[in-house]
């Protein structure tokens, strides 16, 4: 009569131990680190729209900072050797993505983390620059967003038009090595007949060229910006344009606010919002050569009131309605 009652007990106990070892055994495994998020940033500061948009997309995708993913964030500020630099420091931190803004930026991460996807923002056009098979399957570990640069050259000479109609040359300077913006002065001289325009193509091999290059040019002139860094030829153009030189149109917004004229083109910001999705999905699991090549989808007009005035001109109603953005004054 005992024997059941003390075997059914004995078994009671063992199960209650079972479930405490379990419990146990379950609360003590580690927990997944947090994915690390490499980025290689082409501003100056770790604080700029790209990466706050990044950090903002990320956040939208359901990955918390902290719990579920960290930022490594390397500033470049364009300049290629530092940029060389700072990608094989971040390489060597074993990310599990990087994130690489802007086409030197991409060039560099991809050649010291072959192994490590990669999702790249501001590059033009990245199957003319070879970092990509085609935008549909890029193949290998990189996508990322086209800021469509080429595809938007003949916008900006229209609004350059609309904003000076007299206008007659447009001087377009750029560094020789860079295949981007090769095509949009290309692309420009293509549209230039139809607008009656006269567009000049200066590349150069230095930042001396570039300079000798831009005072050619005078305030009934407009200087159509390249499309990357190289050879700090856009904050050139910025500083001269402020000064003396010849009202210039951006590819973003980011330069009006500084300053610049006017742009028509992507939002730094949004393009890396846009970015983080397609982090997010790699992170989940999709390759990144599945993933098709997106193109920028929130384009804007910009315009600096301030800026404009100071060469003279004032906005057209017909270009002020259609404005996403009306900057009154610099660095607003």
């Amino acid at each position: 009569m005992w024997f059941p009652l003390r075997s059914s007990c004995a078994f009671g106990a063992l199960l209650l131990v079972g479930v405490i070892l379990e419990s146990s055994g379950a609360s003590a495994q580690p927990q997944r680190r947090p994915y690390r998020i490499g980025v290689l940033n082409n501003a100056f500061v770790p604080g700029s729209p790209p990466v706050m948009g990044l950090r903002a997309g990320i956040k939208a995708a359901g990955l918390e900072e902290g719990r579920d993913v960290s930022f490594d964030v390397r500033s470049t500020g364009s300049d290629e050797k530092r940029t060389a630099m700072l990608a094989a420091a971040l390489a060597r931190e074993n990310p599990d993505i990087i994130v690489a803004i802007g086409e030197n930026e991409t060039r560099a991460a991809k050649a010291a983390a072959p192994q490590t996807p990669i999702v790249f923002t501001q590059v033009a056009d990245p199957v003319a620059v070879g970092l990509v098979a085609s935008v549909a399957r890029p193949g290998g570990l990189l996508t990322g967003v086209s800021n469509l640069f080429t595809e938007l050259v003949p916008k900006r000479l229209e609004v350059a038009k609309e904003l000076m109609p007299n206008l007659r040359r447009v001087l377009v300077v750029y560094d020789a090595q860079d295949a981007a913006s090769a095509a949009g002065a290309r692309k420009a001289q293509e549209t230039a007949p139809s607008l009656k325009l006269n567009v000049v193509v200066r590349p150069v091999r230095t930042q001396e060229e570039a300079v000798r290059e831009l005072k050619t040019a005078s305030a009934r002139d407009v200087l159509l910006t390249p499309a990357t860094l190289n050879l700090n030829i856009v904050e050139l153009i910025l500083n001269l344009n402020l000064y003396v030189v010849a009202p210039a149109i951006f590819p973003s917004s980011f330069w009006v606010q500084a300053g610049g004229v006017a742009s028509y083109g992507v939002d730094y910001y949004a393009e890396n919002v846009q970015a983080a999705r397609l982090v997010a999905r790699i992170l989940r699991g999709a390759r990144p050569g599945d993933l098709p090549v997106e193109g920028a989808n929130k384009l804007e007009l910009a315009l600096n009131r301030k800026t404009l005035q100071a060469f003279g001109v004032t906005i057209p109603t017909a270009l002020a309605v259609r404005a996403d953005r009306v900057f009154e004054g610099i660095g607003e």
